[in-house]
């Protein structure tokens, strides 16, 4: 049986989302929804030379809104996707100090830190 997956956001990713643009926050929670339908594609990709981080990514306004996030499979009942936090960017790089960040979140909530 193929679990449900669940998207979560911790308290820095939610307060992200609550203040981007209301185009850019339906083009993102649009993205969300097709993922939770196990529907992918651009919107939700791994992030090259990271340790298994994704990213939201949906562009709004000549923006990239970026919504960094991790896989959590340990449930019994249902897969997490698990966002850390967000960023806007004019440009398609990913700056490195997110991933690291989005890293030691993903770290410190697997030891039960968070």
């Amino acid at each position: 049986m193929i679990k449900p997956i669940e998207i979560i956001l911790l308290p820095e990713a939610d307060d992200f989302v609550d203040k981007i643009e209301k185009s850019a926050r339906k083009k993102l929670f649009y993205a969300i929804r097709k993922t939770k339908m196990r529907i992918y594609g651009d919107w939700f990709d791994k992030l090259k030379s990271s340790k298994d981080i994704f990213e939201f990514r949906v562009k709004d306004s000549n923006k990239y809104f970026r919504l960094f996030a991790f896989w959590d499979t340990s449930g019994e009942t249902e897969t997490l996707i698990v966002c850390t936090h967000g960023l806007i960017k004019k440009t398609n790089k990913t700056p490195k100090q997110d991933i690291k960040k989005a890293e030691m979140i993903k770290e410190k909530y697997f030891k039960g830190l968070l």
